[in-house]
């Protein structure tokens, strides 16, 4: 099996929309309660499902890249508000946080080889 994608609720679509396409997704689907994007790289995707209750965020969204700090940069110069600034993390990896417009929580963040391979994995003869 493969990773396909992931759907997030939101509150206000075209809000939600405009902040993932600003961020660098490419915009699939469009509809007044749903959008799926591709991700900036690679072939997964991230939809977003307008939802009438409050939105709780609960799932993480990671986005690997090998210069945190120049996309953080990057970003920032391009409005994007960062709750926490890349910074080197004890599981071995670098990390930067935002949030989305419903509080979902985003890392931009690199681990090379600990992303797969940490000292602490669980040995198998499968993988």
């Amino acid at each position: 099996m493969r990773l396909n994608q992931i759907t997030i609720p939101v509150s206000d679509i075209p809000r939600s929309r405009d902040f993932y396409n600003r961020l660098g997704f490419q915009l699939l689907v469009d509809s007044p309660h749903y959008s799926r994007f591709l991700a900036p790289e690679g072939d997964t995707t991230l939809s977003l499902h307008i939802v009438e209750e409050p939105v709780v965020p609960g799932a993480v969204i990671y986005l690997e890249n090998d210069d945190i700090d120049a996309q953080v940069k990057d970003l920032k110069k391009r409005g994007f508000a960062f709750e926490t600034d890349p910074e080197d993390m004890g599981w071995l990896w670098r990390e930067a946080i935002l949030l989305d417009p419903d509080g979902h929580k985003i890392k931009i963040f690199h681990a090379g080889e600990n992303r797969i391979d940490p000292p602490w994995r669980v040995k198998s003869d499968t993988v």
